[in-house]
């Protein structure tokens, strides 16, 4: 056998596992990085909320790390540390998950249309934070929200929707009235952004566990909103 051919297929082969390791060293370390950092809780509201501001930054950038939901499966099964809930909107196209690249078991999220907190999402938050230790909480809005929208034609038209649909309007309804006088150039982008704040607020003054919570320096909460079309979270 020619040894020289023989040496030329041994460095072939030697370039191709090479190759191989390094294309699977990549995402092994990302899954790793992952893991680690989630498995750190956030010691304050002001930690919490970087977190997710840092996440944000890399689903925008389609960078995200929490790609590997199998990793920490056995673990999940234990129990649940979320650091932070998300008050958003049922829409389809918000998850907030993905939004602030969160792997399974990091968020708390309540979700009903128009993102705003019902009796029901109030004991739920109140469970969050007294129970399972939540330090911040974001009342998401989005763009196009069809909620608010709704609730401003409502009001145009003098007429409620019809069947259970009323629930939600008047549960929108202030944050519209709030902007309406000001005559902004976008009604719906001002009412979302203000329904969002208002929602915030009450997390923050809802006594006593909430109260009681932020007064402490140990939750804070903060009204965001997500832009579809880029992805961004600014918060407000």
């Amino acid at each position: 056998m020619c040894e020289d051919c023989n040496a030329k297929t041994v460095s072939r082969r030697g370039l191709i596992a090479g190759g191989l390791a390094l294309s699977l060293a990549t995402p092994l370390a990302t899954q790793a990085f992952a893991q680690e950092t989630s498995a750190v809780a956030p010691a304050s509201p002001e930690e919490a909320l970087q977190r997710l501001i840092d996440g944000n930054a890399r689903y925008v950038a389609n960078a995200a790390i929490n790609t590997d939901h199998s990793l920490t499966r056995a673990s999940r099964a234990e129990g649940q540390q979320p650091f932070a809930a998300i008050v958003s909107c049922s829409d389809s196209r918000v998850a907030p998950e993905l939004i602030f690249d969160q792997g399974p078991g990091e968020l708390f999220v309540v979700r009903v249309a128009g993102n705003f907190i019902s009796e029901e999402g109030l004991a739920t938050l109140e469970y969050g934070v007294a129970v399972l230790g939540i330090k911040t909480i974001v009342v998401l809005g989005h763009t196009s929200c069809g909620a608010v929208d709704a609730t401003i034609k409502s009001i145009a038209d003098r007429e409620l929707p019809p069947g259970h649909l009323p629930s939600l309007v008047n549960a929108i309804r202030p944050a519209v009235y709030d902007v309406m006088d000001e005559s902004p150039d976008d009604l719906l982008a001002a009412a979302t952004a203000q329904n969002a704040r208002l929602n915030a607020a009450r997390a923050l003054s809802e006594g006593p566990i909430l109260s009681e919570a932020a007064a402490a320096g140990k939750l804070d909460a903060v009204a965001g909103m997500y832009e579809i079309a880029t992805g961004k979270v600014s918060f407000l």
